[in-house]
């Protein structure tokens, strides 16, 4: 009986064991997951950052998000995420990423809009042009991406969003118009689309998923 005593307690041991081993590393891995999330969460705020002036907004755009499939607007089939700005309750702008059809393959943007339909910023996040006509997307090394903050489409009206070699009021690169072309182009799909559907993805509730199957104007 002592011996089987003595096994009882070495098994109670153990199992204590385990389960505070157990406890432990559910500990460490919430509490390293937390610090992955939050990071995350700082790198994202971040990038928005270059798009949406922080001074605007007051909720967390992270968080208030929508799924968007619009395919003729945006560029891609694939659903994508939509960020929303407010202040105070009310709607302040959109965060949309929107895919141009560039000479090497996909041009993609992030592109904050204000509620009133002006671009606030616009950044290429990736794409597979040639260097050279890249460099000229890329706001680290030009500036021509920039060109767009202000813009809407009352500045220039709609026919006025082509390059200068279209009879449009934007710039080409010196010797390549297709890639600038292919910018222009989905930056007024966007702004058609925010005119069209900005309401309703304002209005959705966080978390919602939108399917749009028109388009813009030809």
């Amino acid at each position: 009986m002592t011996r089987l005593r003595e096994v009882g307690k070495a098994a109670l041991l153990l199992g204590g064991c385990a389960v505070l081993a157990v406890g432990l590393l559910a500990a460490v891995h919430g509490l390293t997951r937390e610090r992955i999330v939050a990071a995350e969460h700082r790198k994202e705020l971040a990038l928005l950052a270059t798009v949406l002036p922080t001074a605007l907004y007051d909720n967390d755009p992270i968080a208030d998000v929508v799924t968007v499939s619009a395919p003729a607007w945006l560029g891609t089939a694939a659903p994508v995420q939509v960020r929303r700005a407010r202040r105070a309750g009310e709607p302040a702008a959109l965060v949309l990423p929107v895919v141009a059809a560039g000479y090497a393959g996909p041009i993609r943007l992030l592109v904050g809009v204000s509620a009133d339909g002006r671009i606030l910023g616009a950044r290429v996040t990736a794409h597979q042009e040639t260097p050279g006509l890249g460099d000229w997307i890329e706001a680290e090394r030009s500036d021509w991406i920039e060109r767009f903050a202000g813009r809407s489409l009352a500045d220039p009206p709609l026919p006025g969003w082509r390059v200068r070699a279209d009879g449009g009021v934007f710039d080409q690169f010196a010797g390549a118009t297709v890639t600038p072309r292919a910018v222009v182009t989905a930056l007024a799909r966007l702004l058609q689309y925010v005119h069209a559907h900005g309401e309703a993805l304002f209005a959705a509730p966080a978390g919602a998923a939108l399917t749009h199957h028109d388009g813009p104007e030809s």
